[in-house]
C-alpha cells in the first residue's frame, strides 16, 4: 500500500469510489469540484492522498491540522473501495498517515471522528490505538438528510501501534 498526493487524473476514480453505496452512506455523493480542489491542494486546508494498492487507486485519506500552539493536533479522514473493505487497507492507510503526522509533522495528538454507527471503521481505528472520547450527538448530516451521531476518537503519539 502506498500513499501519494492526490492528482487531477485521480478525481474520476476517487469519485467513483466515493459513490459506491458502502462509502456514500457515510460520505455522501462525490462533489467533483471539491475533489478537483483537493487534487490541486486548494481545498479547506486538507492535505489529501490517494491510496494505491499494487498500482490501483483504492481510496483516499486526508488530514487537516490545527496549528494554534496550545491546541495543536491533526485530524484524519479516510475511505476505501468496497472491494478492499475488511482487508486492512484502510487501517494501513490511517496507520501510515498517523506515523507521518507524529514522526514527521510533530503531532502529539490525533483525532478521527467516524459515524457512531460505523462499527467497522471504529474497530479499524482502535487497532491503530485510537480510543473513544465521546459521542457527539447529531454531529453530521447523513446523505438522507437526517442528523447522525459521531464518535470522537483520539490517539496520543505514544499510543500509536
Amino acid at each position: 500500500m502506498l500513499l501519494r498526493p492526490l492528482r487531477r487524473d485521480d478525481v474520476q476514480r476517487v469519485a467513483a469510489i466515493q459513490n459506491e453505496e458502502s462509502v456514500s452512506r457515510w460520505w455522501g455523493v462525490a462533489d467533483l469540484t471539491e475533489l478537483q480542489a483537493k487534487a490541486d491542494g486548494a481545498a479547506d486546508e486538507a492535505v489529501t492522498f490517494a491510496i494505491d494498492l499494487d498500482g490501483e487507486l483504492v481510496g483516499m485519506v486526508q488530514y487537516h491540522e490545527e496549528n494554534t500552539p496550545d491546541f495543536r493536533h491533526a485530524g484524519i479522514d479516510v475511505f476505501v473501495s468496497s472491494g478492499v473493505q475488511g482487508h486492512g487497507v484502510g487501517t494501513d492507510a490511517v496507520r501510515t498517515l498517523a506515523r507521518h503526522l507524529v514522526h514527521d509533522r510533530g503531532h502529539h495528538r490525533l483525532v478521527i471522528d467516524p459515524a457512531a454507527a460505523n462499527d467497522a471503521a471504529i474497530r479499524s481505528y482502535a487497532k491503530i490505538g485510537f480510543r473513544p472520547v465521546g459521542v457527539m450527538r447529531r454531529y453530521w448530516r447523513a446523505p438522507d438528510g437526517t442528523w447522525q451521531d459521531g464518535l470522537l476518537m483520539d490517539l496520543l503519539a505514544e499510543e500509536l501501534t
